[in-house]
């Protein structure tokens, strides 16, 4: 597996060297601890793996997570999607800032999210499933959520939005959560 640096403090993307093709199909490894590990990815602490299919145009996010975090390890396993990242951080010199990042079963690429990120993604493809591994037990009393369409973050999503869930839809700002975070204690 290669790995590839984001703009993104700590965000690293894992693409797949080798994918074997027969008359059968194809194979591809989908994790390499020891990959993970010299890219500093403790790929061993992940707890639950997940999985969402969405039609073209949905959109899940921006979601994160109070407290510790929760760092994942995320990648589309059908279709393709455009997955964005929001560093949430307030000590990080990349507080603020949002990538983007296709992901999709042709190339195999994974995105490993750090705990205090914001993430979302919008399906392109008719159908886009998107596989998570997730490294804490999930506790919804720290959910976070911001809109994907906040004025401030101004995310790129390319599509129009065929659907989101009542609670992205009800999600605060981005300024609400930064007053939160500035409101946390150790900030």
């Amino acid at each position: 597996m290669l790995i590839e640096r984001s703009e993104l403090a700590d965000v690293v993307c894992f693409l797949p060297e080798t994918r074997h093709e027969d008359e059968r199909g194809w194979f591809v490894r989908t994790l390499d601890v020891a990959v993970a590990e010299r890219a500093g990815v403790d790929a061993r602490t992940f707890l639950q793996d997940s999985q969402s299919r969405s039609r073209q145009g949905v959109l899940r996010g921006m979601h994160g997570r109070a407290g510790a975090g929760e760092a994942k390890l995320v990648r589309c396993a059908r279709g393709a999607v455009l997955d964005v990242l929001v560093d949430a951080r307030p000590s990080a010199p990349s507080f603020g800032r949002s990538a983007a990042f296709r992901l999709d079963d042709e190339t195999g690429r994974h995105l490993y999210v750090p705990p205090g990120f914001l993430h979302g993604f919008q399906a392109l493809t008719p159908e886009a499933d998107v596989c998570y591994r997730i490294d804490r037990e999930h506790d919804p009393s720290e959910d976070l959520a911001v809109r994907y369409d906040d004025p401030d973050l101004a995310l790129p999503w390319p599509l129009p939005v065929t659907a989101i869930s009542a609670r992205d839809a009800a999600a605060g700002t981005w300024q609400d959560l930064v007053q939160r975070l500035d409101g946390a204690p150790g900030h």
